[in-house]
C-alpha cells in the first residue's frame, strides 16, 4: 500500500515537471532582444532547424518593418497603358514575365486595376471586350503600414499586389506577397530564375536578347562572336560581375552600359543582383 504513489503525489510529479519549464523556457519573454537569444540558442542546440530558425528570426524583423522599406519605386514599377494595343501588351509582358501588372488610364498616377496574365489571354480571345472587364480591383495601402498587418491583409483578401500611397495620396511604389515573405524565408525563386550555373540567353522578338545576369563572359564571347574583357578585367567571370565593375555600382533597372557594340539594358534585378539584362546590338 505505501508503495503505491497517492493521488495527490501522482499529480505533484507533472506539476513540478511543468513549472520548471515553464519557468525556464516559457516565462513571458520582456524584450524582443530576449526573445531573439532564445531563438538563437535553440537554433545553436538543434532544438529547432536552421530553417525554422530563419523563419522566426524573419517574423521578429518584419514586426517592426513598415511597407516603404521593401517596396518597389514608382520609376521601377512595370505599369500596363489601358489603352496599349493587344500585341504591344503582349510583347512587353512576354518580355517581362510578370503574373500580375497594375494598369493606368492617361497617367501613371491613375491606376485602375490590376491585370493578371492569365486573364490577357482571354481578353486575346475576345478583343472586341473592353480591357477594364478583365482588371481586378487594386488594393491601396499607406507606406506606414506594417508588414504584419500587410500580410494578414494580403491572406484574408487574397491579394498578392498592393499600390503604395504617401501621405498625400499620391502613387510611391507597389508592394507583392511575396516580397514579404522573402523577408521571412529569403529570396523565393521565381519565373525569372534559372538553375542552369551557365546562364541562357534568349531570343525575343524585337531581335534584342533575354541574357542571364549570371551567365559567363565566355558564353556572352562566343554568342555574340565579341571579346568583352581586357587583360586587366580577366577575373570577373560573369557578364554581372563585369558590367557592375565597368559602370562602379550595381545598376538598377532600366539603366544600361554599352560595350564593344552591345547595349546591356537592366531587365529585371532582385535583391540587389541583376537577374536579366536586354541585350541589343548597337552601330555598325
Amino acid at each position: 500500500m505505501n508503495d503505491i504513489p497517492s493521488k495527490s503525489r501522482q499529480k505533484t510529479v507533472p506539476k513540478k515537471w511543468t513549472k520548471q519549464l515553464y519557468e525556464k523556457w516559457l516565462s513571458p519573454i520582456k524584450t524582443r532582444e530576449h526573445f531573439l537569444k532564445l531563438i538563437s540558442k535553440a537554433g545553436a542546440k538543434q532544438l529547432i532547424g536552421a530553417e525554422s530558425q530563419i523563419m522566426l528570426e524573419g517574423v521578429m524583423k518584419i514586426s517592426q518593418m513598415h511597407v516603404a522599406e521593401i517596396m518597389i519605386p514608382t520609376p521601377k514599377m512595370d505599369l500596363l497603358d489601358v489603352d496599349m494595343p493587344i500585341e504591344e501588351m503582349l510583347e512587353k509582358i512576354i518580355d517581362i514575365g510578370h503574373s500580375r501588372y497594375p494598369v493606368y488610364e492617361n497617367e501613371k498616377e491613375n491606376i485602375i486595376g490590376i491585370l493578371m496574365t492569365k486573364d490577357l489571354l482571354k481578353w486575346q480571345r475576345a478583343p472586341e471586350i473592353n480591357l477594364k472587364v478583365f482588371l481586378r480591383t487594386a488594393v491601396f495601402v499607406p507606406e506606414t503600414k506594417n508588414l504584419i498587418d500587410l500580410l494578414r491583409d494580403f491572406k484574408k483578401n487574397r491579394n498578392h499586389m498592393a499600390m503604395v500611397v504617401d501621405e498625400f495620396g499620391r502613387i510611391s511604389g507597389l508592394v507583392t506577397f511575396e516580397d514579404v515573405l522573402e523577408e521571412i524565408v529569403g529570396e523565393i525563386e521565381d519565373e525569372f530564375d534559372e538553375d542552369d550555373d551557365q546562364g541562357e540567353i534568349y531570343s525575343l522578338v524585337d531581335k534584342s536578347f533575354r541574357v542571364a545576369g549570371h551567365t559567363t563572359v565566355e558564353k556572352i564571347n562566343h554568342f555574340f562572336q565579341v571579346q568583352l574583357l581586357s587583360n586587366d578585367e580577366e577575373e570577373f567571370e560573369t557578364i554581372g560581375g563585369l558590367i557592375a565593375h565597368l559602370m562602379g555600382h550595381v545598376p538598377s533597372k532600366g539603366e544600361h552600359h554599352d560595350i564593344n557594340g552591345l547595349r546591356f539594358e537592366v531587365m529585371h534585378s532582385k535583391s540587389g543582383v541583376v537577374k536579366w539584362y536586354r541585350v541589343k546590338k548597337i552601330g555598325n
